[in-house]
């Protein structure tokens, strides 16, 4: 799943799965352009491989997107392939408890982002009639998930988001795809297990093992694993998938 030479946009990279994603990429022989909203994530992380280069945006500003590409297709010639990862968890808490700032703000990033990001992307993939977008979705956005209505929201609008992409840009032998990961190690899962114990009355250990017990596989899963599916997808051996969403979850099973 050689990736020599491609040219690779990655939003909100400085840590987590956009920060496993780069380097896999980069390991994979591409040139990677990052962004993150957290400054000095992102310095030091640019700081820690020097291989990477990048710069603060929001992607659910309009003008900051705009500048953002410039830069990146400055820094790097050119577009390949944009990794739409970036996302925050929003608030935990019943529809009802849920504020209309809090409701936008979750939305401005997870749906608007993806959305301004692609825009830019577009027309450059179908110039040259080649390219790959890849949306970050979730289990949430296949299957719901109770307290996170925006969040939910968000992420089952990341799969129409892809699959009408994968329409439009189809005819150009450009690919859209959607990754859909499970519960994935790090931070952000840690936070939301702290918000849904707190919600529920129950301690983090015992929301933690019921998220475990709901997989297949019985585990977490680690960021590594999305950036293997993204290598997949965006290469040679994937060259024929389009329009999906895939889950990288260990497979959620959905009980009654």
């Amino acid at each position: 799943m050689t990736h020599k030479n491609q040219r690779v946009l990655i939003t909100a990279a400085a840590s987590g799965i956009g920060r496993a994603t780069a380097q896999a990429f980069l390991d994979a022989g591409a040139k990677v352009y990052i962004c993150d909203v957290d400054a000095k994530a992102l310095e030091k992380t640019l700081k820690g491989e020097m291989r990477l280069a990048g710069m603060v945006a929001d992607v659910g500003d309009e003008a900051q997107v705009g500048a953002l590409f410039k830069a990146a297709l400055g820094h790097l010639g050119g577009l390949d392939i944009l990794i739409n990862n970036a996302g925050i968890a929003g608030p935990t808490a019943l529809v009802e408890d849920v504020s209309l700032a809090d409701w936008r703000r979750c939305l401005s990033v997870n749906l608007d982002g993806a959305f301004l990001c692609a825009r830019q992307a577009a027309p450059i993939l179908k110039k040259q009639k080649s390219g790959s977008i890849i949306n970050l979705s979730s289990t949430a956005g296949l299957f719901g998930f109770a307290r996170r209505t925006p969040y939910c929201s968000a992420k089952w609008a990341i799969v129409g988001l892809t699959k009408t992409l994968a329409m439009e840009l189809g005819p150009y032998g450009v690919r859209c795809n959607a990754i859909c990961p499970g519960a994935v190690e790090g931070d952000r899962i840690d936070g939301v297990i702290a918000r849904d114990a707190e919600a529920r009355g129950l301690t983090e250990a015992q929301v933690r093992e019921e998220y475990t017990r709901g997989c297949s596989l019985r585990t977490m899963i680690k960021a590594e694993d999305i950036a293997s599916a993204m290598l997949f997808l965006t290469s040679a051996a994937g060259a024929k998938i389009t329009g999906q969403a895939v889950p990288v979850d260990g497979h959620t099973e959905v009980k009654s």
